[in-house]
């Protein structure tokens, strides 16, 4: 499971590149992945600070971190 919830990470990091700030349902939608793996890998990207979460009404905003 670690292995692929860092190839999911991997995915989102490459998305986020592409596409920039994102919401979860965009997100989850555009690597084509379960909701639940796509925020297991966004906790992982979260707690190393590559990422921010932020929720904003009834959904959340992906970014990179700013550095």
């Amino acid at each position: 499971m670690i292995t692929e919830i860092g190839i999911v990470a991997g995915e989102i990091w490459h998305f986020l590149d592409q596409h920039g700030e994102t919401e979860l349902a965009r997100l989850t939608t555009g690597i084509d992945r379960s909701r639940e793996i796509v925020l297991m890998s966004l906790g992982w990207l979260a707690r190393e600070g590559h990422v921010v979460v932020k929720n904003e009404a009834d959904t959340y905003q992906i970014s990179f971190r700013k550095t």
